[in-house]
């Protein structure tokens, strides 16, 4: 049967396509609005969407047609669905196939190849009612084609607060195993929360539009991680940025004014705690099967206003005392989840994103602060 809508869990909308649906983490109007071919890449990627359902069924199958991004020579894996019933992981089932869009690193040529669908199975389920969930792939768009199963698939009515999440391409899970094992969704299931992840690649830039999707989620608890993106594009200086958050973080309290928000500051990463943007490939990883970033800027340059990692960290605790009216607003250091000795032990495999490992880390890290005790979110 066609996928019904209704089953999606943590996207906004549903966009119909010739071949079925293309869950979208942004609605239209934004897409619209601001038609940026790296937004609308990774938006387009579901991390974080779930199919949630209830079912008897012993076996499904779920038909996908997925579509990547292919850089030759920079060894990125492929997409993966993760399946959970009733909570215990079921399927790790890496997709193949599909449609494949080839960036070529040093010319920035792209080639368009198509391919076949792709099928995930589950089978031999115990007989009773069973709370699926079917995490899409986080790197990789995916257009929902065919659910079949042997038995009834009805919508699942468990109530749980849900929590929006919007970060950088660490928060969209870049260099985690699956969809499943990002931190957030990491720390969601830990948590028992329903996700909403706008961890963005590339595009957590302090955007006045994010912050009206925001405002106008519905959410329970909400948190924003910033600045690693504003200093990789060396797109502020410190007299724009400060101004930027604060407007963010107001537009965000138009519609929760009473929400638990928090705000993160950046995680570790040495490429740019104290040298400034831009970002950029590192030209002699090409072809080496692993990509390494580096920072182009002078380090200590930051006499002019120029942000390093350091420097934000230093702003957005400033601005969050400021606020300090808010009695719901908190602030988080980001190398509380991932600090210099988190570094050592678990090096950043391309000089900018953790890995698997710490991904695992950050979320449970993230879940006992968060969620637990006198955390912001616990309760």
């Amino acid at each position: 049967m066609p996928v019904p809508p209704e089953l999606l869990r943590g996207a906004a909308e549903a966009e119909v396509t010739a071949r079925g649906l293309r869950p979208h983490r942004l609605p239209a109007w934004v897409r619209e609005q601001f038609p940026d071919g790296q937004l609308l890449s990774m938006e387009s990627q579901p991390s974080g969407v779930r199919l949630v359902f209830a079912t008897t069924a012993t076996r499904m199958d779920l038909v996908t047609h997925p579509t990547r991004i292919h850089y030759p020579g920079a060894g990125r894996p492929r997409g993966r669905i993760d399946v959970y019933v009733d909570g215990e992981p079921v399927v790790r089932d890496v997709l193949d196939g599909g449609d494949r869009i080839e960036v070529d690193l040093a010319t920035g040529g792209t080639t368009f190849h198509t391919g076949q669908p792709h099928t995930t199975t589950v089978s031999g389920l115990p007989a009773g009612w069973h709370r699926v969930e079917i995490w899409l792939p986080h790197n990789e768009s995916v257009e929902l084609i065919d659910l079949r199963a042997d038995a009834p698939i009805e919508p699942d009515h468990l109530e749980r607060p849900v929590w929006v999440h919007h970060g950088s391409s660490i928060s969209h899970g870049s260099n985690a195993r699956g969809p499943s094992e990002i931190w957030p969704a990491v720390a969601a299931r830990r948590a028992g929360v329903e996700l909403r992840n706008l961890g963005l690649g590339g595009s957590a830039l302090v955007d006045a539009f994010l912050a009206r999707v925001i405002r106008d989620a519905p959410a329970d608890l909400i948190s924003v991680k910033l600045g690693i993106n504003v200093v990789n594009l060396d797109g502020m200086r410190v007299r724009t940025f400060v101004p930027a958050v604060h407007g963010f973080l107001d537009t965000i309290r138009d519609g929760h004014p009473d929400v638990p928000l928090l705000l993160i500051s950046p995680l570790f990463c040495g490429i740019h705690e104290d040298t400034p943007g831009p970002g950029a490939i590192d030209p002699t990883s090409i072809g080496s099967g692993q990509v390494r970033f580096l920072a182009t800027g002078a380090p200590g340059d930051t006499a002019q206003g120029r942000l390093t990692l350091q420097v934000i960290r230093r702003e957005l605790r400033s601005l969050a005392e400021r606020r300090a009216a808010d009695g719901n607003l908190h602030f988080l250091d980001g190398t509380m989840l991932y600090g210099p000795d988190d570094a050592t032990e678990l090096p950043l495999p391309d000089g900018l994103h953790p890995g698997a490992e710490a991904h695992q880390l950050i979320g449970t890290r993230f879940a006992e602060y968060a969620f637990t005790g006198r955390g912001p979110f616990a309760g």
